[in-house]
């Protein structure tokens, strides 16, 4: 497949303007322009695109919500946290290519009806804040934002790079807006969800950088044709990062349905040292472990449940027989408990006591009764919380015993 959201990345001046104009860039701005907001939002629909945060909501579906709203003030927010373990794809995009961010903000915003967007970026990225800021400001010069998008009276404004504090949390749409809003990064209840009551108690869209990358592309080339890449259930490019022991780490653009050994052997090189697989996190650290005999699973949204697990941002970090499993999941669980926002109890204190439970195994100091403690508190807080952040550490933990129990059982008293 030939590279769409990553086909300017290689260009080292390619976060210029001048370049993605060159490249093609903005071509498909000034389709959209001249399509309704709802043919944009149909044509997304077509598409089948789903978010590609991590929940894989449909995209169009999403945006309809949104517009249907007949309240006035709408916006369109970027979700460029990336605070996943494991996930760096939205990085390449944020720093090689803003352009495309700032092109499908703009169609994205004019599809909604919105006339403002921010761009929330996670903290740990300051070479990306200044490259975005730039990016913006050669947009507003030439004419692509502000009061009268090249002539046609449409008004969009990129209000702001929001900068985070580098909470985990706030990569959940709610927290996000609470953060953008001033106060306290912590999920809200959950109805009304944002896009009827977000922002500033407005309709509001929250997508992530790779859901809003390919949005010019579809305007390009219609709904009908992106929807024929990748799995039907699923189409479209996806970014899978890829980490851990394999032969070629690094940031790998395929069709949505792309079977993880096919990941991992051919565009990967298969497992370091010619070792033994062991384990795979297939979608970032919140999504559950799964064994070497699941590796025919395919990457998209849809099938992949079928195997135990999810696709996530699609992180994938792979583990040789040389790793010590035990280890993995504390370290995984000592994440989720220093990340807990701390609004809900079962997340606040049952992920404490998961972490406290796996460090007296880990350390050969638990008893049998300690193992099946470590279970019940995980089931403790499975579904009892706001957001994902405590479902996800329960999920984990549960994944980790359920498929490598002997492993956590060499280590008991």
């Amino acid at each position: 497949m030939k590279k769409i959201l990553l086909q300017n990345t290689e260009n080292p001046n390619s976060a210029d303007i001048s370049e993605y104009i060159k490249s093609g860039g903005y071509k498909a701005l000034y389709k959209a322009l001249e399509m309704k907001p709802s043919d944009i939002i149909d044509e997304v629909k077509k598409s089948g695109l789903r978010g590609r945060g991590g929940a894989g909501f449909p995209t169009g579906m999403k945006w309809s919500f949104a517009a249907a709203d007949p309240k006035k003030d709408k916006y369109i927010l970027c979700n460029a946290d990336e605070g996943e373990p494991g996930t760096f794809k939205d990085r390449y995009i944020l720093e090689r290519d803003p352009h495309l961010l700032i092109e499908g903000m703009i169609i994205s915003g004019y599809a909604l009806g919105a006339e403002y967007g921010y761009i929330y970026l996670r903290a740990e990225y300051p070479k990306a804040k200044d490259i975005l800021q730039k990016g913006i400001k050669q947009a507003y010069k030439q004419g692509y934002l502000g009061d009268n998008i090249l002539g046609k009276g449409i008004r969009f404004h990129l209000l702001n790079v929001h900068q985070g504090a580098g909470a985990y949390i706030c990569g959940e749409e709610t927290a996000l807006i609470e953060s953008i809003e001033g106060k306290r990064g912590q999920p809200r209840i959950k109805p009304p969800y944002p896009v009827n009551e977000g922002y500033l108690g407005n309709p509001t869209v929250v997508n992530n950088v790779e859901t809003i990358a390919n949005i010019p592309y579809i305007i390009e080339v219609g709904g009908d044709a992106y929807s024929k890449i990748g799995c039907p259930d699923c189409p479209g490019p996806k970014l899978f990062s890829v980490s851990g022991h394999v032969k070629r780490p690094g940031l790998h653009e395929l069709p949505m349905g792309t079977s993880l050994r096919e990941i991992i052997y051919t565009h990967c090189g298969g497992i370091r040292d010619d070792r033994q697989l062991k384990a795979v996190i297939p979608g970032g650290i919140s999504t559950p472990v799964i064994t070497p005999d699941k590796i025919d699973c395919p990457m998209d949204f849809v099938n992949i449940t079928k195997y135990g697990t999810m696709l996530g941002s699609g992180a994938i970090m792979v583990l040789d027989d040389t790793t010590d499993l035990v280890k993995v999941c504390l370290r995984a669980v000592m994440f989720y408990e220093h990340e807990s926002c701390g609004k809900c109890t079962p997340c606040k204190e049952g992920v404490g006591w998961m972490k406290s439970i796996l460090e007296r195994i880990h350390k050969g100091m638990a008893l049998k009764s300690d193992l099946d403690l470590l279970l019940e508190v995980s089931r403790n807080i499975l579904g009892k919380t706001f957001c994902p952040l405590g479902d996800s550490a329960a999920l984990v933990v549960q994944s980790f015993v359920m498929n490598f129990k002997e492993e956590f059982e060499q280590k008991l008293i």
